[in-house]
């Protein structure tokens, strides 16, 4: 896919869980998205080790069957529950080191600013985001909360693509320059 001379690429988008986790892979200009794949991966009721394990592999096949150049994830937020954002951090660095491993580039953007990309406002809630990506995408049903959310991490993404008129991406607007 390319329009006006720019060069299109692949972004997986990851909403990262400890249950479940969200992905979606796009094609994108910076300007136009394409939908290629989406959906939920479920790492189960095993030792949290071996989900940490499972979802290693469950990302690395998922970059392995769509080869995307680029990962955008949310970065983490504050949890009240220091239990629950330690497995939270754990689950991001298995989807991280999935990535990276194999030479995808990671951006990583607050959820503020991928609400913000898809929705118009940062304090969006879910089904404004599950709806907005259906539009913008084109797509024939609503995703679950979970794949919305990753596929508006790669929309957000390809946001800052067009913002630099298909120069490659930034991770902050400190980062930017004309």
């Amino acid at each position: 896919m390319s329009g006006r001379g720019r060069e299109s690429r692949r972004i997986l988008g990851i909403d990262p869980g400890s249950r479940i986790t969200g992905y979606a892979v796009i094609d994108s200009d910076g300007q136009r998205s394409q939908h290629r794949a989406s959906g939920c991966i479920r790492i189960g009721a095993e030792p949290w080790p071996d989900r940490l394990g499972n979802l290693f592999r469950a990302v690395s096949a998922v970059v392995e069957q769509y080869a995307p150049a680029d990962l955008a994830v949310e970065q983490v937020f504050f949890a009240r529950d220091p239990s629950a954002a330690l497995k939270l951090g754990q689950a991001r660095g298995a989807i991280l080191c999935a990535a990276l491993q194999a030479g995808v580039a990671v951006y990583e953007y607050s959820a503020r600013a991928v609400k913000l990309a898809v929705v118009g406002t940062g304090g969006a809630d879910k089904a404004q985001v599950q709806h907005m990506v259906r539009v913008l995408l084109a797509l024939a049903e609503e995703p679950a909360e979970d794949e919305a959310d990753a596929l508006a991490a790669a929309i957000c993404h390809a946001h800052s693509l067009g913002a630099l008129g298909g120069r490659g991406a930034i991770a902050s607007w400190r980062d930017w320059s004309p």
